[in-house]
Formats: structure tokens, C-alpha cells, sequence
């Protein structure tokens, strides 16, 4: 008995010693940059089988490492995102991938294809939602209500909603100005590109300054009738270009450029689509 007992406690402590290795294995992870390809591979296997939900987990899980990510991920990326109807950050992330890999990249042909499908299925989309036939598919920002326009009129003391929408409107771009160097950001040196917004009763004028070499400043400025433009403004950001981007409701294309700040790019967007509604409806205010 006095063997069984001791053979009996040594395999207790055998098999007590497994679970802990088994257990720290669990734990300790693979190296960053081990990790990082195995997930690539996994990332690439899930897309050219088609499992774009797969896909979408792996990068996720990819997004989360520290470690500096390869131009692939940015192009599977969109492919994904571009699979999901996410088309603003389909769009940015296969330009990403172009731009780190350039013309050598293995996916350069397929990258530039697929930012082409991207713009042809906004503007499709474009059109088809200016007939309210098909909701969009992208990320967009529902406008507020009248609620959050009298806040704005309380806050800004302006006497219509007009005024507050633009006072608001125009202090958020204040601050949200594009920069090329992102080192170090100091609101009192002014960004290389910035806007202003303007309205009357019913077109709203956007003016964009953009700061050259020798500080020369160019303004451009273009003009939106509101009248049939849908008020959900659609907005992206992506990390790997420093840029988030206002679109324009009337095809698509880019607006605005901002500095990469994802809350502040989803205000505006808000903001400017409360603008854009309180025009077509004014309501006497």
C-alpha cells in the first residue's frame, strides 16, 4: 500500500507539472513579429477561401499587435472591408497598402483595381440611394435632433440655428486641420490643410486653405447645393495615412480632409449633415 500510495502521489505531481507547463504555454504568447505572421498567413488563407468572417477576426487580432504591421495587411484589409460594404475604409486602406508597397508590391495591379471598384460601387451607390431605393452600406452618422440644435444655439448665444450649426461647425475644423508632420502637433502652428464653412439659405460653401512651400497659402473653395442631397455624410479615417475624410454626399468623393482623429471626424460629419438637413427644412428658425 505504501508503494501504491507513493506511485499514486508521483503521478499526482506528474501530471499536476503537465497542466502547469500545458497552462504557461497557453499563456505565453508567440514573439510580436511570430505572431504577426502567423496571423498574415492565417489572414490570407481565410481570404482566398472566401471566409471573410474568419478573415475579419484574424485581422482584428492583427490590428491589436504592436508590432509594425506589412504593407499585406493593409490590402487584405480592404479586401475585407470592401467585402463587408465598408467602402471608406476599404478605400483607405487598399490606398495604404499602394502607398508602403508601391509598384514592386505583389498585389499592386489587384489593390488599384480594387480601389476602382470602390469608387464605382459609391457612386452607384450614390445614385441608387438619391432615389431611396437601397440605404447605404458605408459607415455613416445619423443627424442629430432639434434638441441637440437648441443646446447649440444655448451655447453659442446665436440667434437662428444656422449660426450655431456653423459656429459649431467651424470650431471643430479649427482643430482638426491636417498636418504632414505628425511628430509633434501644436494647435497654435497652424495645419497644412484647413477649412472654413460658410451658408446661405440653401448652398453651403466650403473653403479650403492649404499651405504650400515658403508658407504660401492657396484657397480653393467649391460650393454644394443642399436641395436633394442626402444628409447622412459619410466619414473614414485610417491610421496608417494619418488622414480621416468627410465625403461629399453628391458623389462620394473626398471633401474634406482632416487630421486622424475618429471621434472628432464623426462630429463633424454629424454636424455638418444637421446643417445640411436645417437647410432643406429650415423651420423657421
Amino acid at each position: 500500500m505504501a508503494v501504491a500510495s507513493g506511485m499514486f502521489h508521483r503521478l499526482a505531481r506528474s501530471v499536476a507539472l503537465v497542466a502547469a507547463l500545458s497552462a504557461a504555454g497557453q499563456v505565453q504568447a508567440l514573439a510580436p513579429e511570430h505572431e504577426m505572421r502567423r496571423l498574415m498567413l492565417a489572414t490570407e488563407e481565410a481570404v482566398n477561401a472566401g471566409n471573410w468572417g474568419e478573415a475579419g477576426e484574424y485581422l482584428n487580432r492583427l490590428q491589436k499587435l504592436e508590432a509594425e504591421k506589412p504593407p499585406e495587411y493593409f490590402f487584405y484589409r480592404g479586401r475585407v472591408m470592401l467585402e463587408a460594404g465598408h467602402l471608406n475604409e476599404a478605400q483607405a486602406a487598399l490606398e495604404a497598402y499602394v502607398t508602403q508597397a508601391g509598384a514592386d508590391g505583389s498585389h499592386y495591379q489587384k489593390a488599384l483595381k480594387l480601389i476602382t471598384d470602390v469608387e464605382r460601387t459609391r457612386q452607384s451607390g450614390a445614385a441608387t440611394n438619391g432615389n431611396g431605393e437601397k440605404p447605404p452600406k458605408v459607415a455613416v452618422i445619423e443627424p442629430a435632433g432639434n434638441q441637440s440644435t437648441a443646446s447649440l444655439r444655448r451655447l453659442y448665444l446665436a440667434d437662428n440655428d444656422r449660426e450655431a450649426l456653423l459656429t459649431h461647425l467651424n470650431s471643430l475644423l479649427d482643430v482638426a486641420g491636417w498636418r504632414a508632420d505628425q511628430t509633434v502637433v501644436r494647435l497654435d502652428n497652424p495645419a497644412d490643410v484647413a477649412y472654413e464653412v460658410s451658408a446661405t439659405e440653401s448652398v453651403i460653401s466650403f473653403q479650403e486653405i492649404r499651405r504650400e512651400a515658403g508658407n504660401r497659402l492657396v484657397r480653393k473653395t467649391q460650393t454644394m447645393e443642399v436641395y436633394g442631397v442626402n444628409p447622412m455624410i459619410e466619414w473614414g479615417c485610417e491610421a496608417a495615412v494619418s488622414s480621416c475624410w468627410i465625403y461629399d454626399p453628391r458623389d462620394g468623393s473626398r471633401l474634406m480632409q482632416l487630421g486622424y482623429n475618429r471621434e472628432r471626424a464623426g462630429e463633424i460629419a454629424q454636424t455638418l449633415g444637421q446643417l445640411v438637413r436645417h437647410l432643406q427644412a429650415p423651420d423657421g428658425s
